[in-house]
Order: structure tokens, then C-alpha cells, then sequence
């Protein structure tokens, strides 16, 4: 089964440096197959016996911690998964830029009283969709300017959180599909 994972928080501003082929060596050391990187901010597509995301994310954040000695927080999802996503982003349109999209993964679906305490927050042009463990976003400013980051998502929403942009997430998607009959 084709699986991405997403890193939170590496090789950000000189902190938690991570090299992609130490990082993939790893995940070859824990048995995953077919290990392949994209950029530098620990987005790492594996190929691995159906497994429930959860745990492959405490191994591979146990394996982080042991390798190299700081905690990361992991996100798991599967390519249907991403499949989905692409298929369901509630603010696409052709007139807008790629670069103005985003998705948020959060560790699990909010529940009720934090989605109510986010409700009716808007922040100037900037759109946000949740969709059970993941949050659509609309980000006319950019993402470096909204007030919709992962800290405000994850004060607000009680649950951890990383975003990808949406270039990212269709490179991500094409990479878990290559091999795919």
C-alpha cells in the first residue's frame, strides 16, 4: 500500500536538520519499500503493508526520536487519501493561482465544541473548509500572511497539525501514484 507522510516542523530555520537521504535511509531501516523524498521538509512517499496510519506515524516518530534525537510530529495518509483531497478542495477555480491553495492535516477530526469555537472566525479574504481530519484553505494574501496557520488551527482546534501547499500536494499525489498499475 502506498503511503505519504508529512514531517512538521524540519529544517526550518536552521532547526531540526534532517538530511532527505539520512531521513530515507530510515525509513528503509524500518522496512518500508520504495522510498522516495520531495523537497526538504520531510514529505516522504513509502511503500508498506496495510497498516493503520496511526501507528505507522508513532514508529516513524519513535524512529525520528532515536535517529535523530528531537520529536516530530507525523502525519500518514494514504495516495486515496490525497486522491480525495484533490477531488474535494471546496475553493478551486481556474481563475485562481495554484499557489493560493493550501491543506492542513490534522492528527484527528476536531470535535464538535472546537469546530464551534472556529465557526464563524474569518480573517480578512482568507477561506477555510474542514473536512474531517483535514482543512481546505483559500489564502488570496498568502500563506505567509494569514492568520490561518498551523498554530492558530491547532491552539483553536485542540489537535496537531502541517500544511503542504497545493503543489506540493499534487507532486505528493503523482509520486504515491507512479508505480500504480
Amino acid at each position: 500500500m502506498k503511503y505519504i507522510s508529512m514531517l512538521r516542523g524540519i529544517n526550518v530555520g536552521g532547526r531540526k536538520k534532517i538530511k532527505m537521504a539520512e531521513l530515507r535511509e530510515m525509513y528503509v531501516a524500518l522496512g518500508f519499500e520504495d522510498v522516495n523524498s520531495y523537497i526538504q521538509s520531510g514529505n516522504v512517499v513509502f511503500d508498506y503493508k496495510k497498516t493503520k496510519p496511526a501507528e505507522l506515524e508513532a514508529q516513524i516518530k519513535q524512529a525520528i526520536q532515536d535517529t535523530f534525537g528531537f520529536d516530530v510530529p507525523v502525519r500518514i495518509r494514504t495516495a486515496d487519501d490525497f486522491k480525495h483531497i484533490i477531488n474535494s478542495h471546496p475553493f478551486f477555480d481556474a481563475e485562481q493561482e495554484l499557489k493560493l491553495f493550501h491543506v492542513t492535516f490534522l492528527a484527528e477530526a476536531p470535535n464538535t465544541e472546537a469546530l464551534q469555537s472556529i465557526a464563524d472566525f474569518q480573517y480578512k479574504e482568507d477561506l477555510f473548509q474542514i473536512d474531517g481530519d483535514k482543512i481546505h484553505l483559500y489564502c488570496p494574501g498568502g500563506y505567509g500572511e494569514t492568520k490561518l496557520s498551523n498554530n492558530f488551527f491547532e491552539r483553536k482546534l485542540k489537535v496537531s497539525a502541517t500544511t503542504r501547499n497545493w503543489k506540493t500536494v499534487l507532486k505528493l499525489y503523482e509520486m504515491a501514484i507512479a508505480d500504480c498499475p
